[in-house]
């Protein structure tokens, strides 16, 4: 009886492109899995690896599973990138993205370069900016976060860390901005940080140079930056909970609008800005198409669940005629009504494109000083960070115009939620 094991035709394949595969009987590569979209520079994995899915794609320097088995499914990675264990799917990671062992990143997510998380981290429809760091055993689905400079000089994340997302009335209409788009795409930014065994209760914004201290569960907007926030109140809350009834739906409406105006800024900052600097590198233009992918996710799945908030607020409405009295019971029916009744005007405002027209002069004079000069031939991270306050300026002003058209239209459908 021979029990010579053979190996897969795909494995064989890899290894003879230069993939290095230390243990190649402990690596499974799936049917869909398309050899042609891994690099055979620089490539390692490791024991216990794991490839599905016709849309995964591994650039070259790429090392997966050092600590831990990979499983990976359709996502696409970047130059330089370590995935030392987890699973992972539906996700970009871009150049020299590294995450420990432990790691779940589910659909939806983007990890820009330099983007660092240790063991134990859980994510989901999660952008992270450059340089942006995540300690260990955390869950931080549904959030935005920039800020920082490089990786000494970064937005952080402590350990112990959650971001609520889902409330007592069984909705995601939660998800948070953490820094913005239109600044925190010029990597010139004061850092945010998060204290350890905290948490974010969603949709908060919070603004560039915040630091919210370590064990506060924090609640509310500071958008402004550059604030310590911290403790809370110590006092035992205890009053009667009425499943459906909402409140503070004027903040919730206006934070679903912010961000999913962010979304469509940073869309536009990935189909003009981003392009030429993928272009440059192996599978740079798959890359992009992943990244863009994923934002058109994310702001399906933003959309998604603000329509089911909205569709919500016909139960609120009805408890609310019930129970509340006073100045507060007209405003809040009101208020909430206006968000059921306007929804498909405020769903055809966040869907029509508004951001593809909006400051084209501004956004075509950043491009030109992006792309002149010394700028066109340097790496995305150092051509950025090397534009003067000028052209920075430019487009800032570009894609705050954007979220500023968008939100300024959408607060026109509900003005009672500005």
């Amino acid at each position: 009886m021979n029990n010579e094991y053979i190996l897969p035709d795909k494995i064989i394949k890899l290894m003879k492109k230069g993939v290095r595969i230390p243990n190649p009987c402990s690596v499974e590569i799936g049917g869909n899995v398309e050899i042609d979209r891994i690099s055979g520079r620089g490539v390692v994995l490791y024991s216990g690896t794991k490839l599905y899915g016709g849309k995964t794609l591994i650039c070259a320097d790429t090392k997966l599973g050092y600590e831990a088995p990979v499983t990976v499914v359709d996502c696409q990675l970047g130059r330089g990138v370590k995935l030392n264990g987890g699973f992972f799917k539906g996700s970009v990671f871009l150049d020299d993205v590294e995450m420990a062992y432990g790691a779940h990143v589910r659909d939806g997510c983007i990890l820009e370069e330099e983007a660092r998380a240790a063991h134990t981290v859980a994510l989901k429809q999660t952008i992270l900016f450059p340089f942006v760091t995540l300690g260990s055993l955390i869950n931080f689905c549904d959030c935005l976060m920039s800020g920082g400079t490089d990786g000494k000089n970064h937005s952080e994340v402590g350990s112990s860390y959650i971001h609520f997302n889902y409330t007592p009335n069984q909705d995601k209409a939660t998800a948070s901005l953490i820094g913005d788009v239109p600044t925190g795409v010029m990597l010139n930014q004061a850092p945010i940080f998060l204290g350890g065994q905290g948490g974010l209760v969603g949709p908060v914004r919070i603004g560039h140079g915040t630091v919210i201290a370590a064990g506060t569960i924090y609640r509310k907007d500071c958008p402004e930056g550059g604030k310590l926030l911290a403790g809370g109140s110590d006092t035992p809350v205890e009053k009667e909970f009425y499943r459906g009834l909402y409140c503070d739906v004027g903040r919730k409406v206006r934070n679903n609008i912010c961000y999913i105006a962010n979304l469509l800024a940073l869309k536009q900052w990935y189909l003009h800005v981003r392009p030429s600097f993928f272009h440059t590198h192996e599978f740079g233009r798959e890359l992009c198409e992943g990244a863009v992918e994923k934002l058109d996710m994310a702001i399906k799945e933003r959309l998604k669940r603000f329509k089911a908030f909205s569709e919500n607020m016909s139960e609120s409405v009805r408890i609310g005629r019930d129970i509340l009295n006073g100045k507060k019971r007209g405003f809040t029916l009101d208020l909430e009504e206006g968000l059921l009744n306007n929804w498909p005007r405020l769903e055809e405002c966040l869907t029509k494109g508004l951001e593809k027209a909006t400051a084209l002069e501004k956004r075509d004079l950043f491009l030109d000083a992006l792309h002149s000069g010394k700028n066109a031939e340097a790496g995305y991270v150092k051509a950025i960070q090397s534009l003067d306050d000028n052209a920075l300026s430019f487009g800032t002003a570009w894609l705050q115009a954007v979220v500023d058209s968008i939100t300024r239209e959408a607060f026109d459908i509900v003005p009672s939620c500005r």
